[in-house]
C-alpha cells in the first residue's frame, strides 16, 4: 500500500530533480557559446531594461560601404565593466567582441543570444 507520506517524498524528488535539470541547462547555455566574433560600427543605443530582470541591451549600426543601408546589431552585456565602458562610448565607432549563446530558457540574462565580452572605442 502506497502511503500519503511516500507519495510526498515521490513528488517533492521529481520537483527537486526538475529543478537541477532547469539549473544545469542554463548553467551549460550560458557558459558553452554556440560562437564568437566581433562586430564594428557605431553605438546608436544602449540602456537598461526590463520589469522584474533589469538587462543592459544596446544596438550598433554596421555600416558595409559608403550609401548602403546599415544593418542593426542588438546586443547584451552582462559585465557591469564592459556596461560601464559602453555607456562612454554612446554616439562613437566601437569594435565589439561577443559570444553567442543559443537557447538560453529565460530573458532575465538579456533579450538578446549576443553577449558583449570585450568593447573596444575606435578613435
Amino acid at each position: 500500500m502506497i502511503t500519503s507520506k511516500r507519495v510526498i517524498l515521490t513528488l517533492f524528488g521529481l520537483l527537486a530533480a526538475a529543478v537541477l535539470l532547469l539549473a544545469a541547462y542554463t548553467w551549460a547555455m550560458l557558459h558553452i557559446s554556440y560562437s564568437d566574433g566581433e562586430r564594428a560600427g557605431y553605438l546608436q543605443k544602449f540602456s537598461t531594461r526590463g520589469w522584474v530582470c533589469k538587462t543592459w541591451e544596446g544596438e550598433i549600426l554596421l555600416t558595409s560601404m559608403p550609401g548602403a543601408i546599415p544593418e542593426k546589431f542588438e546586443f547584451s552585456v552582462r559585465d557591469p565593466q564592459v556596461a560601464k565602458d559602453l555607456s562612454a562610448a554612446t554616439g562613437k565607432r566601437v569594435i565589439l567582441s561577443y559570444a553567442q549563446h543559443k537557447g538560453v530558457p529565460t530573458q532575465c540574462f538579456g533579450e538578446t543570444e549576443y553577449y558583449i565580452t570585450k568593447v573596444a572605442v575606435q578613435p
